[in-house]
C-alpha cells in the first residue's frame, strides 16, 4: 500500500476546507491589463500569461471562497466611481461563470457556496479614500455587497494613518472612530491591513465587532510597516478577529525590503508607479532583476509566518490573503492561486494538525463574517444610520 504524502493529504483536506483567501486584486488587473474586457481575459481560460489567477487554477489551489479587492490607487481622481467600476467588474465575473462563481453576502452565503462546489465571491475595499469621507457612501458600498473596508491604503486619509506614510491624526481621528461603528452597524468587517499600529489599536479600541487583517503578516518576523506587531496579534482573541497571512515576498522575507525600495526607486526613475503591473512595468521590474537578482521567499517563508501568528495570536485567528494579481513577484512554491496545497503541505510537515488546517483554511473567515453579521443585528435595534461628517468631528 502507498503512503499518502502531506500534498496529497493537503489536497483532500482542502476538498473539505477549502481555502478563505482574504485578498485578490483580479479586478484591478483586468482594469488595468484590458480595461475590464473579459473576453480579453477570460478566467475559464488558462491566463498564466498574464495573471496569477484563472478559474482553473482556483480550484486546483483548493479555493473555496475569494474576497476579491475592489481597489483603486489613493492617487486616482475620481476614487467612488473608479470603487464602482471595480464592483461592477466583480458583478460580471459572477455573472459570466454562474457554475463556478457564487455571490456571497454573508457566512451561510459562504457556506452553501462550499456546499455546492461553487467559490463564494465576496467583495473588500481596499482604503478609505474609496468613501471620500462619507458615511453615507460607506452604506452604499455595504449595499453594493462589499463586506470588508481596509482603513487606508498606502497614503493615509483625513482620518486615519497608513503604515506608509507620515503619521497624520495620530492613528484614527473621532471621525475614523465614527466609520469604524457605522461599519460595525452595517456588518462590514474592520480590515486593518496596510494601517500604522497606532491605527491598529485605536481601532480595536473602537470596534465593537471582530477586526481582520486581509492581507498582512507577522512584523516580528519580517520588520516592515506592513506587518501586525505581536501587541496587536495577542488582541485579537479577545476581540475575536483575524490576521490572514500575506504571500508578498517584500512583507514577508527581511532580504527582500531592502531590494524592493531600490526596485521601487527604480521604478519611479523611469516614470512608472511603482504597484504598477502592465507589461510596460514589468519590462523595467525584469531589467532591474537582471542587474540586482531579487531574494528569492518560498513557501516555508510564509510557513515561519504562520507558525509565530498561530503562537502569538491562536489559531482560532489566523488565515491566508495572498494579495495575488497585487503584487509583482511571489514566493516559489506559491507562485499563483493554484499553489495552496503547497502551503498546507509544508504546514502538515511542521506538524499542523486537521483541525488547525481547517481553522486556518475555512472555518475562521466564516465564523468572523458570521459574528460580524451578528454584532450589526444588535446594533442595528439601539442605534440608527449615523449621518456625522468629518468638519463635525474632526473640525
Amino acid at each position: 500500500m502507498t503512503a499518502v504524502g502531506p500534498l496529497e493529504t493537503a489536497r483532500e483536506l482542502l476538498r473539505e476546507f477549502p481555502v478563505v483567501d482574504g485578498h485578490n486584486d483580479l479586478p484591478w488587473a483586468l482594469r488595468e491589463q484590458v480595461r475590464y474586457d473579459l473576453d480579453a481575459r477570460d478566467i475559464a481560460a488558462d491566463q498564466s500569461a498574464h495573471l496569477h489567477t484563472d478559474l482553473a487554477r482556483l480550484r486546483a489551489g483548493g479555493v473555496g471562497a475569494q474576497y476579491w479587492s475592489v481597489y483603486v490607487r489613493s492617487d486616482l481622481p475620481g476614487a467612488v466611481p473608479a470603487t464602482l467600476e471595480q464592483i461592477d467588474c466583480v458583478r460580471q465575473l459572477i455573472a459570466r461563470y454562474p457554475s463556478r462563481l457564487r455571490a456571497a453576502l454573508t457566512a451561510a452565503d459562504m457556506e452553501a457556496a462550499r456546499a455546492e462546489g461553487r467559490i463564494a465571491s465576496l467583495m473588500g475595499a481596499e482604503g478609505g479614500h474609496s468613501i471620500a469621507n462619507s458615511l453615507a457612501t460607506l452604506r452604499a458600498l455595504y449595499a453594493l455587497g462589499v463586506r470588508y473596508m481596509t482603513l487606508t491604503h498606502n497614503d493615509n486619509v483625513d482620518w486615519a494613518d497608513s503604515a506608509t506614510d507620515e503619521p497624520g491624526v495620530g492613528g484614527l481621528s473621532a471621525f475614523g472612530r465614527a466609520v469604524v461603528r457605522e461599519m460595525n452597524r452595517e456588518g462590514m468587517l474592520v480590515d486593518l491591513s496596510h494601517v500604522a499600529a497606532t491605527t491598529m489599536r485605536d481601532a480595536l479600541d473602537a470596534s465593537e465587532a471582530p477586526v481582520i487583517f486581509s492581507h498582512s503578516s507577522a512584523r516580528a518576523v519580517c520588520d516592515h510597516p506592513r506587518n501586525i506587531p505581536d501587541d496587536v496579534l495577542e488582541r485579537l482573541p479577545s476581540n475575536g478577529g483575524m490576521a490572514m497571512v500575506t504571500f508578498v515576498p517584500k512583507f514577508v522575507l527581511q532580504a527582500a525590503v531592502d531590494w524592493t525600495a531600490a526596485a521601487d526607486e527604480n521604478m519611479r526613475e523611469h516614470g512608472v508607479h511603482h504597484l504598477a503591473t502592465t507589461p510596460e512595468a514589468m519590462k523595467v521590474h525584469r531589467a532591474f532583476e537582471e542587474r540586482n537578482p531579487r531574494p528569492v521567499a518560498t513557501v516555508s517563508t510564509v510557513a515561519d509566518h504562520l507558525d509565530h501568528m498561530r503562537e502569538v495570536a491562536g489559531v482560532d485567528h489566523i488565515g491566508i490573503g495572498g494579495d495575488y494579481d497585487g503584487t509583482a513577484f511571489t514566493p516559489d512554491g506559491l507562485d499563483d492561486v493554484s499553489g495552496y496545497p503547497n502551503l498546507i503541505a509544508e504546514l502538515l510537515d511542521r506538524g499542523w494538525s486537521r483541525t488547525d488546517l481547517a481553522k486556518l483554511t475555512w472555518q475562521n473567515a466564516v465564523r468572523v463574517l458570521g459574528a460580524a453579521e451578528d454584532v450589526a443585528r444588535e446594533l442595528q435595534v439601539t442605534r440608527g444610520p449615523s449621518n456625522a461628517t468629518l468638519s463635525e468631528l474632526d473640525g
